[in-house]
């Protein structure tokens, strides 16, 4: 009998891949549902960046007041949302939520949408996360920060399961 991937104990990811880029509303409704799912571990949205300055050109370092770059909730937490999310990678700890996620966004985007399994995000410490964090860092956050840029600036952690 063979086992693959899916049969062990090892967490699952997947890549949701919305036809379209999604509105913050949208994003909004489909991370609210999919994380009060039980079993989902790490969420990761990925898109183009909304720049808040012109780079280049006449009107280069004008502020862009794009309406796009907005405030989004999720839970009791509140981030900016500073891209046009165009992918969403969640992590699993099994497959029995596959059903829901599916339910949910056929529910949330009426665009039509993709769903792959694969490896989407580092399991494990990199060079650039040693580096960045030290020996410490935490294994949730593996991969999930561009180096060249402040943390606070792209990880949002919203924890499930601390007391408050």
């Amino acid at each position: 009998m063979e086992t693959s991937a899916s049969d062990t104990k090892k967490p699952i990811q997947i890549e949701i891949f919305p036809k379209r880029m999604i509105k913050p509303d949208t994003v909004e409704g489909l991370l609210n549902k999919i994380c009060s799912l039980e079993g989902i571990q790490r969420a990761f949205i990925q898109g183009p960046r909304l720049p808040t300055k012109v780079p280049f050109g006449p009107a280069v370092g004008t502020p862009v007041h794009h309406p796009l770059r907005t405030n989004v909730h999720f839970g009791k937490t509140e981030m900016g949302l500073e891209v046009l999310v165009g992918r969403i990678t969640l992590e699993l700890a099994g497959k029995e939520v596959m059903e829901d996620i599916n339910a949910i966004c056929e529910d949330t985007l009426p665009c039509g949408y993709d769903i792959r399994e694969g490896r989407f995000i580092q399991t494990r410490q990199t060079v650039s996360d040693y580096a960045k964090r030290g020996p410490t860092a935490d294994p949730a956050l593996y991969g999930l920060y561009d180096p060249k840029s402040k943390i606070e600036s792209q990880v949002n952690l919203l924890r499930t399961n601390e007391k408050e």
